[in-house]
């Protein structure tokens, strides 16, 4: 099961993050739990500097850059089979 955490205060592009991940998990049928982390104080915990952040299973993956759709699918889809 992936483990994925987006981590932002609720920008635009944080909240885009979030649904380009639920929609490659649902267009993927990857087994994942999607957990939005807002709280600044949280960010450094995971080592996240700029948001938006993602952390898929413990592993930074981006941090002040919202990748394409393509590219999000492809990073996740190397996480389920490494």
């Amino acid at each position: 099961m992936l483990e994925i955490k987006v981590l932002g205060p609720g920008c635009p592009n944080c909240h885009k993050l979030e649904t380009l991940c639920r929609e490659v998990v649902a267009e993927n049928n990857l087994v994942a739990e999607v957990e939005k982390i807002t709280k600044i104080e949280d960010f450094w915990k995971y080592g996240i500097m700029m948001t938006p952040g993602l952390v898929v299973n413990g592993k930074i993956l981006t941090q002040g850059k919202l990748p394409t759709k393509r590219t999000l699918e492809n990073w996740l889809l190397r996480e389920v089979s490494p």
